[in-house]
């Protein structure tokens, strides 16, 4: 079950990017679960990890590698998280590096890894090295749909977007896939996101853009409230598209950040839409908060809330659920009667209580879409956020009892 068609675009290539997929039989024989991207010399990488301190060792190592060299090759594993491994998670994480760099002629630091999976289980090492070399044999530039097919886990489709955008005089490409369908909730999820342009961009601005971008989109997104221990989004700038190197100062930097940011929503939100066992994709847009943590603090608490989540599936508009939880986010010194909450374009509540205009047949049209916008006005202030979700169904449950099974 997911939300919206999900189908992947047209890529467009990324000069300096080539991508190659094998199989390991990391989980399940001859399912295709080990990609490697390799990037053309001189290319510039940043990225953003998970916050929870059980992170696992492909997390611990990239962190390392990234901050030592510039990465030629970045090496993803499905079927094993490598998560709650200890030391020997460690060692495998780095003799996984240690073995694509043997066989692409680059130092182990030049390799950074990234895995998903079930948690606590050792990497089956032995099965990664021996998939490398089809994978290095693979590598191609037009094998973007392939490589977001690989690197799926709970997924049921495989997610992608691409741009194109004139930035000063030359058509800079984009192009990025990513994946995750539970343990999603911000800060980051399980999920691995991977967008690579032909831009040449400063380091510094490349750091700030992944922070940046990834903090509106990734770092929105919740589906169950548990944050992994895997979570990497890695922006990727080869500059070998023949531009000027994009600064903060550059003309062309607004054009090029807006498509970069449109490229990290779709991901984002391809995710919510695949949630495990979702059938809504829901936006909470909470506006005239005083600050942005309030704002969140209500998105959140809405999004979080099993009840509204399971009402949502059931398609009930039970807004009482949703008051509840707004009066229970934590926010000091609310106005009550001040605050409006929506449905769509439906007003549930106003004046304290349930808008005298609400009738339940116009509730219950809104509530059986697929795609819903829950909107809550705080009148406190002029901030404004969105955080996406989606709904609890009786997938969800099943899905999640029967992983390792």
């Amino acid at each position: 079950m997911a939300v919206g068609p999900g189908t992947l675009p047209e890529f467009f290539p990324v000069a300096g990017v080539r991508l190659g997929i094998a199989s390991a039989g990391i989980k399940k024989p001859g399912r295709k679960d080990l990609v490697v991207f390799e990037l053309a010399e001189g290319s510039r990488v940043a990225g953003i990890f998970t916050t929870n301190q059980f992170c696992a060792a492909p997390v611990t190592v990239a962190r390392q590698h990234l901050a030592q060299t510039a990465p030629r090759y970045l090496l993803v594993n499905t079927g094993n998280a490598n998560a709650g491994t200890g030391q020997q998670g460690l060692q495998d994480a780095l003799a996984c590096c240690s073995a694509l760099a043997g066989e692409a002629g680059v130092v182990p630091e030049a390799v950074l890894p990234f895995s998903t999976g079930v948690i606590g289980e050792s990497l089956p090492v032995d099965k990664l090295v021996a998939a490398m070399p089809s994978a290095l044999a693979d590598l191609s530039p037009s094998n973007w749909s392939q490589a977001a097919e690989g690197i799926m886990t709970t997924d049921t489709r495989p997610k992608g977007a691409t741009r194109q955008v004139q930035v000063g005089d030359q058509v800079v490409c984009i192009s990025g896939i990513s994946k995750g369908a539970g343990m999603i909730r911000p800060n980051m999820a399980t999920m691995l996101g991977f967008v690579a342009t032909d831009a040449d961009i400063a380091p510094e601005l490349l750091q700030t853009l992944v922070s940046e971008l990834g903090d509106r989109s990734f770092n929105r997104i919740t589906i169950d409230s548990d944050t992994s221990t895997n979570d990497a989004c890695i922006l990727v700038a080869t500059g070998q598209n023949g531009g000027e190197q994009i600064t903060r100062d550059s003309a062309g930097l607004p054009a090029l950040k807006t498509a970069l940011e449109e490229v990290f929503m779709e991901l984002a939100h391809a995710i919510v839409r695949d949630g495990e066992g979702a059938t809504k994709f829901v936006t909470l847009d909470v506006s005239e908060a005083a600050t942005q943590e309030e704002a969140l603090a209500v998105a959140y608490t809405v999004a979080h809330s099993p009840l509204v989540k399971t009402a949502l599936f059931a398609s009930d508009p039970n807004w009482g659920r949703i008051l509840a939880a707004v009066g229970r986010a934590g926010v000091e010194g609310m106005d009550l009667d001040a605050i409006e909450i929506w449905l769509g374009d439906v007003c549930l509540v106003r004046n304290g209580g349930r808008a005298s205009d609400y009738s339940e047949e116009r509730g219950q049209a809104v509530m059986d879409k697929e795609e819903i916008t829950i909107r809550i006005n705080l009148k406190r202030g002029e901030v404004r956020e969105q955080v996406w979700t989606c709904d609890f169904s009786h997938d969800y449950v099943t899905i999640n009892a029967e992983y390792r099974t």
